[in-house]
């Protein structure tokens, strides 16, 4: 069992080529444990927490509806955006400059078998880092992700999570807006749910903008705290 998670910071990345890195890592990890279950090895598996930004783009999950993307192409190359149809879970997200995005790649194996435990503990990393800001957010029944004023009509998503998993391997994660450009949420049905908003960090705090290098040591200490994980940063 290996609890040690080698944070890399990426800043600002194309998603398509974090996308492709996520999937390097997610192999080594995956080839590494069938090669250890077919040689009888005990190598322990590494894990690895990408956060990076990203420019303008729209990724839909495996069970999204292309309906839900408001733009033609002529109309996404206009807001200088791109899109792209992925392999994780849940509808289609937006993904831009000003939101602190987390790509967990862990073997649950060396933490806890339970998909469900890990999507609720990446909740409850956000919902303690917000905490710190002076703000309640909450998990909104049946509904992935973190919220505020839930139950009201005035909820409002702050935090989207998709997951993918095999051989109880992680990849692709969250998305906390902080100083997100919501307009471009106007785009989309987010994740598929008609009728609620999108709200942003900075919005929420009355402020042009927050210090996204401070969230994320906050979300970070949350994560460790979480999951007992020893971080480590990539030199």
């Amino acid at each position: 069992m290996n609890k040690a998670v080698e944070v890399q910071d990426l800043g600002l990345k194309d998603y398509k080529e974090t996308w492709e890195y996520q999937e390097q890592l997610f192999k080594a990890i995956v080839d590494l444990k069938i090669r250890n279950r077919r040689e009888s090895l005990n190598l322990k598996t590494p894990n690895y927490l990408l956060l990076v930004e990203h420019p303008h783009v729209y990724t839909m999950g495996k069970s999204g509806d292309l309906e839900h993307l408001l733009l033609s192409a002529a109309q996404l190359e206009e807001k200088n955006a791109k899109y792209y149809k992925i392999n994780r879970g849940g509808d289609i997200t937006y993904h831009g400059p000003g939101q602190l995005v987390g790509y967990p790649i862990l073997d649950l194996d060396n933490f806890f078998t339970d998909i469900h435990k890990y999507l609720r503990f990446l909740e409850e990393v956000i919902i303690l880092t917000l905490k710190e800001y002076g703000l309640k957010a909450e998990r909104s029944p049946g509904e992935t992700g973190v919220w505020l004023d839930v139950e009201t009509p005035f909820a409002r998503k702050i935090c989207a999570m998709g997951v993918r998993a095999s051989r109880w391997v992680t990849m692709h994660g969250f998305a906390l807006n902080i100083n997100a450009d919501l307009g471009y949420f106007d785009n989309i049905i987010p994740c598929g749910i008609r009728g609620k908003a999108v709200t942003s960090l900075n919005v929420e705090l009355g402020v042009r903008e927050v210090n996204l290098a401070e969230v994320e040591q906050k979300l970070l200490k949350h994560f460790s705290n979480i999951f007992e994980a020893e971080l480590t940063a990539k030199n």
